[in-house]
Parts: C-alpha cells; sequence; structure tokens
C-alpha cells in the first residue's frame, strides 16, 4: 500500500558572529494508509456512486468525457476526476491501475473491465463503476454503446452479455492511478 504523509518545514536559524546556520525540522503532522486495509481514505464511495448516478440518461459518444456525452473510460475518468482523483481515459490502461479485487470482495467505487464486443479481442475493451454493496450480486454504472441501452446506464454484472466479457475488478489505492 501507498502511504500518505503530508510535512511541514520548519526553518530556524543559529546566529553564530560569522554567518547564520539553517536547520531544517521535519513536523510529520498526519500519515495515513491507503489501499486494501483502509479503501475509503482515497475517496467517498457513496459520494462517487451518487455522483455517478447523477449523469444516468447522458448520451454515449465515442471519446468523450463529459459532461454531456461520455464513451466508458470517459465516463470513469470523468467521475473520478471529480474527486480529484487522477484514471486514464483508456479502457486497456484502466485494467492495469490500482489492485485486483475479487468479485465477492469489490467495493462501491471499484473498476469493473470487461471485453469489447468484439470475440477475438481479449484485451479490455470496456469499463464502469461497480455500485453494488459488497457480498451483493454486482452491478455497475457505465457508458453502453449498446443500441438497446445506449448511453449511462446501470448493468448487471450477471447479465449473460456481459459474464462472458467479464476480465475483472481493480480498486483503485493512491498508487500509479
Amino acid at each position: 500500500t501507498l502511504g500518505i504523509i503530508k510535512m511541514e518545514v520548519q526553518f530556524s536559524y543559529m546566529k553564530p558572529a560569522l554567518f547564520p546556520i539553517p536547520f531544517i525540522t521535519l513536523l510529520l503532522i498526519t500519515h495515513t494508509a491507503v489501499g486494501q486495509q483502509n479503501p475509503d481514505s482515497l475517496f467517498n464511495r457513496d459520494s462517487v456512486v451518487s455522483y455517478a448516478k447523477s449523469c444516468l440518461g447522458s448520451p454515449y459518444k465515442y471519446t468523450a468525457a463529459g459532461p454531456s456525452s461520455f464513451d466508458c473510460s470517459g465516463f470513469v475518468y470523468y467521475v473520478f476526476r471529480h474527486f480529484g482523483v487522477s484514471v486514464p481515459h483508456s479502457s486497456r490502461m484502466l485494467a492495469d491501475i490500482g489492485i485486483p479485487v475479487s468479485e465477492d470482495s469489490c467495493m462501491k467505487g471499484d473498476i469493473i473491465i470487461f471485453r469489447g464486443t468484439r470475440p477475438k479481442i481479449t484485451t479490455a475493451g470496456h469499463v464502469g463503476i461497480v455500485i453494488s454493496e459488497t457480498g451483493m450480486p454486482v452491478q455497475f454504472i457505465h457508458a453502453s454503446s449498446s443500441k438497446n441501452h445506449n448511453g449511462v446506464v446501470i448493468s448487471e454484472l450477471n447479465s449473460p452479455g456481459y459474464r462472458k466479457r467479464f476480465i475483472g475488478i481493480r480498486r483503485l489505492t493512491g498508487k500509479n492511478n
């Protein structure tokens, strides 16, 4: 896990006869571990879900990253950027950030990764944000290009179209985001 340390630097001067000598004192103000032990320290998960849901119904547009339209990675990028969390605007790159977590232990605000719709391409091609409680069937919000459910929608992992394309779930930790 990544430790975030905030420090304050104080300078004090001794005044010997010939020249001042600065002494630097580092005061440790806070130390917060982020990651699996304390996953809420990077952002408030309920706030992320609430903000993401405020975009429901926004139309899908390839390469768009809000605020009026989105592609899938642009939607994830837009939501997390609102909370000061930097993530890439690329499904493939999102598949490599944070740490992997199991379906059973995933939490609101985790990123869910899928293959694209082309069967021969096995790399990440679609992403969303988990909105369900830990231990419940996984639901996620995402920008869909589907003709039937176009735009920002809520879907379930266990629906046939998503289950067969499922790659994994990633948790943002503050490291390499």
